[in-house]
């Protein structure tokens, strides 16, 4: 089994102590590419994304949007790099937040990350099944539980994620270029042809028209919200951070991360803009808007419909099925970064337990094993949970996906923006009032970039606590989007008093909190 010195403890003057590593050199830029790409699920995002944000949204601006948010989240990513530069841990947040605001705030931003990415497979899980359920019964298979599909989902994942992450790597990769081939080939198909009844709709990039609503229908009671569109373009983009998740397994994190993390953050803008303008164009404005306020009975048909229009009868069947494998890929990307969330927080030695379990790993694959199992019995136990305590009704008949998925879905990405916010400020904090590093300490990349994207994050937790209740839907009365806010806040509050309580009775151990971090010249 692998094990290495904590690095960073020993630079500092701490009592270094031996800790299970993961398998390095294991991945290169393609893959971490792939897995961070696979979190974010193009094919997830812009079918179930896009139709909320034109038709409750910013109408006719959602492209303009997706273009504000990548504009925000590349601002972000700019500081967020710098620090990967420096600081390779498998804890990203959690360690880049210990290393620059301090051990108390790092364990709670680091509890607070780890339970984003633990529900959001669960929240993928949901939309899985959901898509599996109904895709087979479209194919004329039959018609069996929701919980089967979940249940089958979960195994097979939590059998990839025993083995090193390389092999997780090829499978999103063959399911990230299907989905990606499928869009691409849509949307230039609809660019090639000049667009639907009205044209190219090249008002849909004009940037002044993210910020405009749609117009609302008082009769159908739908009041056009350009907030809700803002809010549903930046959540289509979680994920794409966890490249620094992968770093001590990468084969030259110093190098890769920056690059993976630059390359996703700005692809995946230019590709959602595209995508979503051909949408419009391809329905027609009108159309568009009718289509997604449910006018076909499937909101989803924004897609389906140009699909089988623009290409083949063929290929929509085709889109159907890569639905279910891009939520399979999302959900088996989103395993792998909690695991490694868990890990971290396990091997840093808060206790001798958490290290001989959550931080160990696999003596032949370098795996989080234990890590990835425990993970999978979260996710079982959640998805359970929804199952038998939460029941269909008329305003919500699809548990798993208005419940499991969006509840999930929000609590995750509640937690994660709060996270993406701290983490910022720890950017300045660490390069400006902590003064490491000052040969790389600039103006724009460690102070002005970090504090726009902190702004940014935070705006974007105000759209989302503004139209929570939107956000939920249908589910907005269950408990579980009631108790949301006081979980997350609640859960970072915790590992802040945790990491309080150690500084005052267990200096040695409080001070392992968010300490491991790999040296490439020490360590390779």
């Amino acid at each position: 089994m692998s094990t290495t010195k904590d690095v960073s403890a020993e630079s500092e003057g701490l009592t270094p102590h031996e800790v299970h590593r993961l398998k390095p050199g294991t991945i290169g830029l393609w893959a971490v590419l792939f897995i961070a790409l696979a979190n974010a699920a193009p094919i997830t995002a812009m079918t179930g994304n896009v139709p909320i944000a034109i038709g409750f949204g910013n109408g006719l601006g959602a492209p303009a949007g997706f273009f504000f948010a990548t504009v925000i989240l590349t601002i972000f990513a700019i500081g967020y790099v710098t620090m990967a530069k420096h600081i390779t841990t498998t804890g990203a947040f959690y360690g880049f937040i210990s290393h620059g605001l301090g051990k108390v705030w790092g364990m709670g931003a680091g509890l607070m990350a780890t339970l984003a990415y633990i529900v959001f497979e669960a929240s993928l899980i949901g939309i899985l099944a959901s898509f599996t359920k109904s895709t087979i019964e479209t194919f004329g298979g039959p018609s069996i539980s929701w919980l089967v599909y979940a249940l089958i989902g979960i195994v097979i994942i939590a059998a990839l994620g025993y083995f090193e992450i390389s092999l997780s790597g090829k499978v999103l990769g063959v399911f990230l270029v299907a989905e990606v081939i499928i869009l691409a080939a849509l949307a230039i198909s609809i660019l090639v042809r000049g667009g639907g009844p009205s044209g190219l709709e090249a008002g849909a990039i004009n940037p002044v028209n993210a910020f405009s609503a749609v117009a609302s229908d008082p009769q159908a009671a739908i009041t056009g919200s350009a907030a809700i569109g803002l809010f549903f373009a930046f959540w289509s983009w979680v994920g794409f951070e966890t490249t620094a998740v992968y770093g001590e397994e990468s084969k030259d994190p110093k190098k890769i991360v920056p690059r993976a993390t630059m390359i996703a953050v700005i692809g995946l803008g230019l590709f959602y803009v595209f995508v979503s303008w051909m949408a419009i164009a391809g329905n027609g404005l009108d159309q568009a808007i009718a289509i997604s306020r449910g006018s076909t009975g499937n909101a989803f048909d924004l897609f389906y419909g140009i699909t089988d229009r623009f290409l083949a009868g063929w290929v929509k069947d085709v889109y159907l099925v890569l639905v279910v494998t891009g939520s399979f890929a999302c959900a088996l990307a989103f395993h792998n970064a909690a695991s490694r969330y868990l890990y971290a927080l396990g091997r840093d030695g808060v206790t001798s337990g958490l290290r001989r379990t959550l931080g160990s790993t696999h003596g032949k694959h370098g795996s989080p094993h234990i890590a990835s199992l425990v993970q999978s019995v979260i996710t079982v136990v959640i998805t359970l949970g929804f199952f038998f305590l939460q029941k269909p009704t008329d305003a919500a008949p699809d548990v798993a996906y208005i419940h499991q998925y969006g509840l999930m879905a929000i609590m995750g990405t509640m937690a994660l923006l709060i996270v993406q916010s701290i983490c910022s400020i720890a950017v300045i904090w660490y390069f400006h009032v902590r003064k490491q590093h000052p040969e790389t300490a600039s103006w724009w990349r460690t102070f002005l970039a970090p504090l726009i994207g902190a702004v940014g994050m935070l705006y974007v937790v105000y759209l989302l606590f503004s139209n929570i209740d939107f956000a939920a839907g249908a589910a907005a009365g269950s408990p579980i989007f009631k108790a949301t806010p006081y979980i997350v806040i609640g859960i970072g509050v915790l590992g802040a008093l945790v990491a309080l309580a150690l500084k005052y009775r267990s200096p040695e151990r409080y001070e392992r909190i968010g300490a491991t971090v790999m040296a490439e010249s020490h360590e390779r």
